[in-house]
C-alpha cells in the first residue's frame, strides 16, 4: 500500500509539472507575440536624414530641419533622461494648452546644455550636470501650429538642418557604454577628415520597457562641412 501511494503521488507530481510547463510555454509564446505587436506598433515617424557615407555602424548624415520640444534637466547622465522623458511625454500626452495629443516620434535626444553668460565680454560656458532632453515634433507642425506646453520648463524650438556623424549600437543606456561608443565615433570622424562641432547627442529610439539587447541607440556629433 505504501508503494502504491508513493507511485500515485509521483504520477500526480508529474502531471502538475507537465501542466506548469505547458503554462510557461504558453506565457513565453504570448510574451514573444506581445513583443512583436509592440515592436510593430512602434512604427513611428523618425527624424529625416540622408546618408552620405556609411562604414559598418558609422555614418555621415545630412539632417533636415525640424521642430523640437526640449527641457533642461540637472543631474547624473544616467538619471536625467528618465526625468526629461517624463516631462516631455506628459506634454505630448495632452498636457498642453490645447489639451491635444501629439504623436510620438524618434529619437529621444540627450546632450550637454550650454549657457550664455550675459556679462562683458559675453562668454560661453558649459554648465556641469545640466542636460538638454528633446523630442522631435511630427513634421506636420510649425511654430505657429504646435500646441504650447503648460510646463514652463519645456520650450519649442526650430533646429536647422545639419551635417552629423553617427554610430549605431544596441545595449544599455549606461554612461560607460556611451563613452566607449563616443570615442569610436570620434576616431571615425578623424579618419574621414571631418571636424566635430558642438556637443555629442545621445539618441534613444526605444522605450525603457524594451529589452536592452533589442534597443537601438545612437551617438550623434555635429560636423563642420568641408570647405566652410
Amino acid at each position: 500500500m505504501h508503494i502504491n501511494t508513493a507511485e500515485h503521488e509521483s504520477r500526480h507530481m508529474v502531471e502538475i509539472m507537465a501542466r506548469i510547463c505547458k503554462r510557461l510555454a504558453a506565457m513565453v509564446i504570448f510574451g514573444l507575440g506581445a513583443l512583436f505587436i509592440v515592436d510593430r506598433a512602434e512604427a513611428i515617424e523618425e527624424l529625416r536624414y540622408t546618408v552620405l557615407i556609411k562604414e559598418d555602424d558609422f555614418e555621415i548624415r545630412q539632417y533636415e530641419p525640424c521642430l523640437v520640444a526640449e527641457t533642461i534637466v540637472e543631474g547624473d547622465f544616467s538619471e536625467v533622461g528618465n526625468e526629461g522623458f517624463r516631462r516631455l511625454f506628459r506634454f505630448i500626452s495632452a498636457e498642453n494648452r490645447r489639451k491635444q495629443s501629439i504623436p510620438m516620434t524618434a529619437p529621444v535626444s540627450q546632450e550637454a546644455s550650454e549657457r550664455i553668460e550675459m556679462t562683458a565680454p559675453v562668454q560661453q560656458q558649459k554648465e556641469a550636470g545640466r542636460w538638454r532632453i528633446s523630442f522631435v515634433m511630427p513634421s506636420g507642425y510649425t511654430l505657429k501650429t504646435i500646441p504650447q506646453p503648460i510646463d514652463e520648463r519645456i520650450q519649442i524650438k526650430e533646429v536647422p538642418g545639419k551635417l552629423v556623424a553617427a554610430v549605431r549600437y544596441s545595449g544599455t543606456w549606461s554612461r560607460k557604454r556611451y563613452e566607449e561608443k563616443k570615442a569610436l565615433l570620434e576616431g571615425f570622424i578623424r579618419r574621414k577628415d571631418f571636424t566635430g562641432v558642438g556637443e555629442a547627442i545621445f539618441a534613444r529610439y526605444d522605450p525603457p520597457f524594451k529589452p536592452w539587447f533589442l534597443r537601438r541607440n545612437e551617438i550623434l556629433i555635429p560636423l563642420q562641412p568641408k570647405g566652410s
